[in-house]
């Protein structure tokens, strides 16, 4: 039976702090991964995220399987924090009016549906910048919002595959292999997280808004980083490397005799120091084989060999004091379980609990980012599937309990009555 981590509860900033982004009103109609990854980052430092669903089961991360507390899951609440929910049907005209609404007060709408279908609802850029100048609009895509492949659908692991990324990933001597968790999805999402940013420090100059953009494909093709450049300088295809870049012998994981560490020992000065002081076997760097770097290179499976019989000869514990007592970049090899129980997240304070409304407390994982002036806002859980619609269509927009039954009764909250939240 697995045991869950006890988490503390999450202690609160205080009262008066400010955060970055005060006052950003941020109109969601993402789902998945990329958008809400983006849209919660704005969300976490004080931007009033409100997040927008169908109410036929909302975003499709509610349904994730990986696990479920209170009827929420994992996925979910794991991308949605500090928004406030409404779902509105988008099909009904009176729910395209909302949206509207929403978006003439609006600093940010953000979007990651299917190409053509914010046009379809007469939602698009083109169509919402006369109604407010000053906005900014971040589409984000598969492959783009215009040029032959705007059609395509994609989803991070499609994108890995084809932009030669994930074919840098595994061993040479095997397939190819996408990361475990959706590398390309978060990565596209803190790169439209950054693109609204500077739009939003654009604005204040041009003194109106723009249309920004971010495709998964763009960012998995720039995320082949250095091999990629290097393709381009020498037009040498890169291989597979697996836990060693570019073979190298001393990164890498090796085993000691009770469990596995992962060394990353890059450059020569920290080498000798490696087979000097750690190993005590200066042979290694007085070796013609071992001397330099090219030779080690030309070598490496007898280097590999060699160090591999030297750290099965001890034990974990007592080569990572040796390596870290000499400086030697070294991490234990740890499984998730393992990293969240770490004296590194618990000093570090990563992991806490927060209040939720159907189970009494979720896990919260705090973002990674930390400033001096303008921190994090206290977390407030996921929201429930419609959660704020009363309280958003009451206070944001200015409506009216005549109003609200209104549009109530036009089914733009799909079959159930909005939330009271």
């Amino acid at each position: 039976m697995p045991t869950k981590p006890q988490l503390p509860e999450r202690s609160s900033r205080g009262t008066g702090g400010l955060t970055a982004l005060d006052g950003l009103l941020v109109i969601d109609f993402t789902r998945v991964v990329a958008g809400p990854a983006c849209t919660q980052t704005l969300a976490d430092f004080g931007a009033h995220v409100i997040k927008i669903e169908n109410p036929d089961g909302g975003d499709d991360t509610r349904a994730y399987e990986h696990a479920e507390i209170g009827g929420e899951s994992a996925a979910f609440l794991s991308l949605n924090r500090n928004k406030r929910g409404i779902a509105l049907d988008l099909s009904v005209p009176e729910a395209r009016e909302i949206a509207l609404d929403l978006i003439r007060k609006a600093d940010v709408v953000v979007e990651n549906f299917s190409s053509g279908v914010m046009k379809k609802f007469g939602l698009d850029y083109e169509a919402v910048a006369p109604l407010n100048p000053r906005l900014v609009y971040c589409s984000i895509s598969a492959y783009g919002r215009s040029g032959p492949f705007a059609s395509r659908p994609g989803f991070d692991p499609i994108t890995q595959a084809e932009s030669g990324f994930m074919s840098l990933n595994g061993f040479a001597d095997g397939p190819a292999v996408r990361t475990g968790p959706p590398i390309v999805d978060m990565a596209t999402g803190m790169s439209a997280c950054n693109a609204i940013l500077m739009a939003l420090l654009a604005r204040d100059r041009l003194g109106r808004g723009q249309h920004v953009e971010v495709a998964l494909f763009d960012v998995a093709m720039g995320m082949t980083g250095f091999y990629g450049m290097a393709y381009l300088i020498n037009g040498e295809n890169p291989g597979r490397f697996g836990n060693s870049p570019s073979g190298s012998p001393t990164v890498g994981v090796y085993e000691a005799s009770d469990g596995p560490l992962y060394m990353a020992c890059a450059n020569d000065r920290l080498y000798r120091r490696l087979v000097v002081e750690v190993f005590n076997r200066p042979d290694l760097i007085t070796d013609p084989q071992f001397a330099t770097r090219k030779t080690r290179s030309e070598n490496k499976e007898l280097l590999r060999a060699a160090i591999a019989e030297v750290f099965a000869s001890d034990t974990l514990e007592n080569w990572m004091a040796k390596m870290k007592q000499a400086k030697i970049p070294v991490g234990y090899l740890r499984t998730v379980e393992e990293g969240f129980n770490a004296p590194e997240a618990r000093e570090r304070q990563r992991l806490n609990r927060i209040p939720h409304p159907t189970a009494e407390w979720v896990p919260n994982i705090e973002p990674p980012i930390t400033m001096s002036l303008t921190g994090t806002v206290d977390p407030v859980a996921a929201p429930l599937l419609g959660e704020h619609t009363q309280d958003v269509l009451r206070n944001i927009l200015g409506y009216d309990a005549r109003r609200i039954t209104e549009v109530t009764q036009k089914g733009v909250f799909g079959a159930s009555k909005p939330s009271t939240g």
